[in-house]
Order: C-alpha cells, then sequence, then structure tokens
C-alpha cells in the first residue's frame, strides 16, 4: 500500500551511551548472579578482611591492623573484579561466539569494551560500599582527605587490571585463561604487595612487587588511607600498566 512505511524499518539503533549502559547493566548483574564470581569478588576479601584484623601479620607496620588491612583489601576488589572476573567472563563470552557477534550490532566493538568497563567500575562500587560497611564497625578510620586519591587511585588501578584481563582472554583458549587468571589472582593476592605490605615479602620478591600492577595499587591506597597522599611513582606505575596492556590488548585482541 503506498505512502506506509514498515515499522521495522522506521527503527534506529538506541543512541551510544544509551547502548554502553545497558550492555554494562547487563555485564554487572550477570557477574553479581555467578555464585564463583561472587565468591571472589566478595566473600573471599571479608575474609581476608577479617582474618587480617584478627591475626599479628600486619602489627609494627604503622597503623593498627584494620587500617593497614582495609586498603589492601579495596586493591584485591580490584584484582578480583577487573582481572579475574572480567577476564574469565570476556574468554568464555569469545569462546561461545558472543564478542563477534556484539562487535558485529550497533553496539559495536568500543560500545563492548566500554559496556566491560562500565560494568567492573559497578560491581568495584558494591564492593568498597561492602567492605567500608564492614571495616568501619571494625574500626577502620582513614583520614578524611584520604578518600579522593584512594577512590581515584581505585579506578586507576581497576583499569590496569581489566586491561590485563582483556589481554589475557583475548589471546589464549578460555582454559587457559581460566587457569592463569586465577592462578595469578592466589600469586598477586599472596605475594604482590597487594594484601600483604611489600615490606613483610621475602627480600628477593621485594625488589620486583613495586613494579607490579599488585604492589603499586596495594603501597599507593595505603599511602592514601593511612595518611591521605598520593605515591605518584606508583600512580605512574599504574598509568604505564594501564596504557602498555591496554595496547597490548588492542594489538592482539582476537574476537573469535
Amino acid at each position: 500500500m503506498t505512502g506506509t512505511t514498515d515499522p521495522v524499518m522506521r527503527q534506529q539503533p538506541a543512541p551510544l551511551m544509551r547502548r554502553i549502559m545497558l550492555q554494562g547493566k547487563y555485564e554487572a548483574v550477570a557477574m553479581l548472579r555467578n555464585g564463583e564470581q561472587l565468591i571472589l569478588a566478595v566473600v573471599l576479601p571479608l575474609l581476608a578482611l577479617v582474618g587480617l584484623t584478627v591475626t599479628p601479620l600486619l602489627d609494627g607496620l604503622g597503623g593498627t591492623r584494620i587500617n593497614i588491612a582495609v586498603p589492601g583489601i579495596l586493591a584485591l576488589c580490584a584484582l578480583s573484579t577487573a582481572f579475574t572476573g572480567q577476564g574469565i567472563a570476556t574468554g568464555f563470552d569469545r569462546r561461545y561466539g558472543v564478542l563477534r557477534f556484539l562487535s558485529t550490532t550497533p553496539l559495536g566493538r568500543g560500545g563492548l569494551i566500554a559496556g566491560k568497563v562500565l560494568a567492573v567500575l559497578t560491581v568495584l562500587a558494591i564492593q568498597v560500599a561492602v567492605v567500608t560497611a564492614v571495616a568501619l564497625p571494625l574500626g577502620w578510620s582513614p583520614p578524611a582527605s584520604g578518600w579522593l586519591p584512594g577512590l581515584a587511585l581505585l579506578v586507576l588501578g581497576a583499569a590496569a587490571f581489566t586491561a590485563l584481563g582483556l589481554l589475557v582472554a583475548g589471546t589464549v583458549r578460555p582454559e587457559a585463561t581460566l587457569a592463569i587468571t586465577n592462578l595469578l589472582w592466589i600469586l598477586l593476592g599472596a605475594l604482590g604487595g597487594i594484601v600483604i605490605p611489600a615490606d613483610r615479602l621475602p627480600a628477593l620478591a621485594q625488589g620486583i612487587v613495586h613494579y607490579l600492577p599488585s604492589g603499586a595499587l596495594g603501597a599507593a591506597l595505603r599511602e592514601a588511607f593511612l595518611f591521605g597522599t598520593v605515591n605518584s611513582g606508583a600512580a605512574l606505575i599504574l598509568l604505564l600498566w594501564t596504557v602498555l596492556a591496554g595496547a597490548a590488548a588492542i594489538r592482539w585482541f582476537k574476537w573469535n
């Protein structure tokens, strides 16, 4: 019939920002509904927080146990969500063709990556709220001046770990991604300067961890939330890891 147009033909893609928001919401909800990722992102960091608070492992480092422990636990949350969680999810999305399909939709590759970053930041915000709610009754007392640099450095650390997670997920098989990200979560969490400050690590590790994203983030957050200052050296290391890992992910990431 002349003068009519198929309603389907008149449909236009949603604005890019809305597409990114919807993708970010979907990714965040999927992460929070996954029992294994929820344990990794929330339960294990909280258990580590309580363990560090009731044991003398952090005694003699210039602050109370809880004040020294919380920054490391926040850094561990970033590692759990941005590196391990996002790496595993992306690896299996790649295996089952989800990434390839989404990259051909109006969302595009850039929108897909932006959605993943938004999901990481959303889950990280929830982790910070949960850790804070548990830590404050235990006596955590960070300086007010430490919140702004602390949260900014936490976001920078999450960016570095997200880039590393995407690099691993986009270059090796999903099974290898699962093994690598879980193994590095254990190694970096225990010996990477995140939870345990470098001063308490073996002498051989002390000279290395400062240059790892884990050690840089742990040191930066402890300085911010203990003294309200910015560790510029650690911030620079995190920025370099973000740029280098991001560039490598862009160069070698395989969508199928």
